[in-house]
């Protein structure tokens, strides 16, 4: 297993190609960084993401993609074999844009008290991104259609922003369900979640932020399941936080509630076979999965589902994630 230093030395490599600038590659987008100004209920501030862009003519599409708990921005188009494990570089070559954020309290985003940060509050910044989006405003392209996606909590996220303000065009969901794991999930963030008093790393977050354990990204994320050691490295490299507040008013709105039938755009829920976190008692999102979470969507058009059965929870860095990005673009393709 390559140790945390190689996997920082790979981060830092990838992270000084300069956005926005075209490089050797022609596989890569067009990247510029922004920071949007966002004002809810309890924040204002900035919610920092990146846009990328395919080649050629600049497409009407944009995808928001908001990272789970403990993740960050780096989730979406993470750095280590990028045509296997970056779901941007898949979108943009499938000619849609992103705009991969850092939700508030992560990354470059504006870092509020933890107190201060709900599933609600982070939904709400999310909104004031994607009327920016519409407008023009981030990288002086209006996009006429908006794809918001999450993971896991991400996810939880963009259900509730869809629902609530009905501003989008279509819902991807991946690393989450309906089908909540209580006793699993309880493990998590008992055994794999502490505070970030505890954990060197974090000296401007305040204790009511929470990260990993040092060492447990692949119990807490990626097991039953392979993954790559390079990945579990340049994973425990990059974690983030959570609010310990964001989970909350997120699980009874974004799961336990019927909140996920005001979405009224086809919606698509991908996920690992193997989640152990959203697949239920036994852990196994089966062909009765669909079955199951379909009438959570009611107001939804239409709803599609991808199982990759080699995953678990942290769905776009399994060594298989490839098959889920053609099944999202093909998706994506076919409802808008």
């Amino acid at each position: 297993m390559i140790s945390r230093f190689v996997a920082a030395a790979v981060l830092t490599t990838a992270l000084l190609t300069p956005v926005g600038v075209a490089t050797a590659d022609p596989d890569s987008p067009s990247c510029v960084q922004a920071d949007v100004p966002v004002h809810t209920l309890t924040v204002i501030g900035t919610m920092h993401g990146t846009l990328c862009l395919p080649a050629g003519p600049t497409p009407d599409t944009v995808m928001v993609l908001v990272p789970g708990a403990t993740y960050n921005s780096v989730y979406w188009d993470f750095p280590y074999q990028p045509n296997t494990y970056s779901f941007t570089r898949a979108m943009t070559q499938a000619g849609y844009a992103t705009f991969a954020v850092d939700r508030l309290g992560t990354g470059q985003s504006t870092r509020p008290l933890s107190a201060q940060l709900t599933a609600l509050v982070q939904a709400d910044a999310v909104h004031d991104v994607i009327q920016a989006l519409r407008a023009g405003s981030v990288g002086g392209t209006a996009f006429s259609k908006v794809i918001v996606g999450g993971h896991s909590l991400g996810s939880i996220i963009s259900i509730i922003e869809a629902a609530t303000y009905q501003d989008v065009d279509a819902l991807l969901v991946t690393g989450a369900s309906h089908q909540l794991n209580t006793v699993n999930s309880a493990t998590l963030v008992t055994v794999h979640l502490r505070s970030v008093a505890l954990t060197p790393g974090f000296p401007n977050h305040d204790a009511g932020y929470l990260t990993t354990v040092p060492g447990h990204r692949k119990p807490a994320f990626h097991d039953p399941d392979f993954v790559e050691p390079a990945v579990i490295a340049l994973d425990e490299a990059t974690k983030d936080v959570v609010s310990s507040v964001e989970a909350p008013d997120g699980l009874t709105l974004g799961v336990f509630a019927p909140y996920s039938a005001l979405v009224d755009v086809p919606v698509m829920v991908t996920i690992g076979e193997r989640d152990p976190i959203f697949c239920g008692a036994l852990a196994q999102c089966t062909a009765l999965f669909q079955v199951v979470e379909r009438p959570y969507y009611l107001g939804a058009p239409s709803v599609d589902f991808f199982v990759l059965p080699t995953a678990g929870h942290s769905i776009n860095l399994n060594p298989d994630a490839p098959a889920m990005h053609d099944a999202v673009v093909d998706w994506a393709d076919s409802v808008l």
